[in-house]
């Protein structure tokens, strides 16, 4: 706890001194336990620009949720980690989801959508979409090695960081380093 208060007495100094870098520094600050696997990047990446689909088979692109913080979850059906993180995003989106923020999940790989609802009904997830990437187009795209990735886009759509693994998104370090990413009133 006086770590996450530290970090909060850090973002604010941090805007009032350089608001353009503030918002990483302070997320960087408030990580601990298993989230200081994200790893930051020194300056924004681009996303991947592949197509994927909703659950109902609409196109989607990543491009759709430009101008807010997304945290964008690779998952599969067979991914024990996965199943361990997914009632955590749930969370997250419930306390942060919004105009500022949104989780988003994607199935990436060969996930039967019939398999897909049976997972998150078997984990009770009824917040977070079934979109699906099923030839794999944009976790290829994106560098996508291993279950479960998320990476984390800021409001133009460029990757700002990336945890590979599984983690603990509903923690208060997590919340910590999204709140001083989205800004006030998060």
């Amino acid at each position: 706890m006086r770590q996450l208060g530290l970090a909060l007495i850090y973002t604010a100094a941090m805007a009032l001194a350089n608001p353009a870098v503030a918002d990483v520094d302070a997320a960087k600050a408030a990580l601990d336990g298993d989230m200081r696997k994200l790893v930051f990047h020194a300056e924004p990446k681009p996303a991947g620009t592949a197509d994927f689909m909703t659950f109902d088979e609409q196109p989607l692109n990543l491009s759709d949720w430009q101008g807010k913080w997304v945290l964008v979850n690779f998952w599969a059906t067979w991914c024990a980690p996965c199943r361990k993180e997914m009632p955590m995003l749930a969370e997250l989106q419930t306390e942060l989801g919004g105009d500022a923020f949104e989780v988003v999940t994607i199935a990436t790989s060969r996930n039967p959508p019939p398999a897909m609802a049976a997972f998150f009904e078997e984990i009770g997830v009824t917040n977070l979409p079934l979109h699906r990437d099923p030839g794999s187009k944009l976790a290829r795209e994106m560098a996508v090695l291993g279950l479960p990735v998320t990476v984390i886009l800021n409001p133009e759509g460029q990757e700002v960081g990336r945890l590979t693994g599984d983690a603990d998104w509903a923690s208060d370090s997590a919340k910590a380093a999204l709140r001083a990413l989205i800004g006030p009133g998060s």
